[in-house]
């Protein structure tokens, strides 16, 4: 059966964008879901968290049969042998993308145990565990970029495994976190390491900062504060991709390129928009870059097939605007470093409270066995 792509998705990927998924279920891998929206919505990755698995196993049935299987290997080794069979299963169905883009998509992403977020050598025991588990090429291993998470992420990057960093707020974060990147790619150098087969994302968060700071502008109240709402996310995002260009346009990496390495892209995460008075398609059709992955659930995608719109690079015109929105949001008296702070500690909890559920469904469907 031919199936005919979508000419808006089609254009984002012209414009330089990678549209990535963010989710995956057994459901989508078994009923071709997934593989539908790759040839028609041109949908090359996959990203996952805790949430997203534990969303997926709540549902059960599908993943019965394996949990049979596996329920003598304990609770936690009984999660990681699921997770990992969607993922290698994905990775596969990925391979064709993968190949033909030279690495560069076609990538799925797992994330290390989310009570290991402040615990760095533990992080990399797992990462390097996780990408042998999975055991595909394709596979991005996602590392939160907490403080100590910067030291996994590099030390995983000079053993030759690719990463995806995750919950990136801060712009000062995001410097260290390509940082990290690039000593590890200094490091991978030095073992004799095949650059070439290291990939990285960097993700850095959208739409949560703008739930926070609004909330902060409703509080203060002006009439100065209001009209500021829903502008603070993508000032961030576009002077990140202005620190992801100059970094990478920059002599270090120049040398590492010289050896084969690639530049860690830059990843808009959290890309669904949470208030309803904005466009659904905001965090999409104003942050087209050249060379960026857009991470999407799946009501952001199909709103963006249905009526997203592409108007050319959104991010590079506007460095000037967005220094100003953010000098403008802290002279309302918003603290944009504790916004970060708060949010970055949200998210290790929410990634925790999900595998905690996660642990809790799992151990209700072992008990029925």
């Amino acid at each position: 059966m031919t199936h005919t792509p979508n000419a808006r998705t089609a254009a984002l990927s012209k414009a330089g964008v990678s549209i990535w998924l963010d989710d995956l279920s057994r459901d989508r891998l078994t009923s071709g879901n997934l593989a539908s929206l790759i040839q028609e919505l041109s949908v090359v990755g996959v990203t996952t968290n805790p949430t997203i698995f534990a969303t997926a196993l709540s549902n059960g049935a599908a993943y019965n049969e394996q949990l049979r299987q596996v329920a003598d290997q304990g609770l936690d080794a009984s999660i990681r042998a699921m997770t990992t069979t969607d993922v290698r299963d994905a990775c596969d169905l990925f391979m064709d993308v993968y190949r033909h883009s030279k690495g560069y998509d076609g990538r799925v992403s797992i994330e290390v145990d989310p009570r290991l977020a402040m615990q760095t050598e533990a992080t990399v025991e797992e990462a390097l565990a996780l990408h042998e588990t999975v055991g595909r090429e394709n596979v991005l291993v996602k590392i939160p970029a907490t403080e100590p998470g910067l030291e996994a992420i590099r030390r995983t990057i000079a053993h030759g495994v690719s990463v995806n960093v995750t919950l990136i707020f801060s712009l000062d974060r995001y410097l260290a976190v390509m940082d990290a990147y690039l000593s590890g790619l200094e490091e991978a150098n030095a073992a004799g390491i095949d650059l070439s087969t290291i990939h990285s994302v960097a993700s850095v968060f959208v739409s949560r900062i703008d739930t926070e700071v609004d909330k902060r502008l409703d509080a203060i109240a002006t009439p100065e504060a209001t009209a500021l709402k829903g502008k603070t996310a993508l000032a961030n995002a576009r002077l990140a991709y202005q620190a992801y260009d100059r970094t990478f346009s920059g002599d270090r990496f120049q040398a590492l390129e010289a050896k084969g390495a690639n530049r860690q892209r830059p990843l808009w995460a959290s890309t669904g928009v949470k208030d309803p008075t904005l466009p659904d398609t905001l965090y999409v059709t104003q942050l087209v870059a050249p060379g960026v992955v857009n991470t999407m659930p799946e009501k952001t995608l199909l709103a963006f097939a249905d009526h997203g719109e592409v108007e050319g690079d959104q991010v590079t015109a506007h460095y000037a605007e967005a220094e100003q929105v953010l000098e403008q949001v802290r002279a309302q008296g918003v603290d944009l470093a504790d916004v970060f702070q708060v949010l970055e500690r949200e998210g290790v909890e929410k990634f925790e409270k999900s595998w905690a559920e996660l642990l809790q469904t799992v151990q209700g469907e072992l008990d029925k066995l």
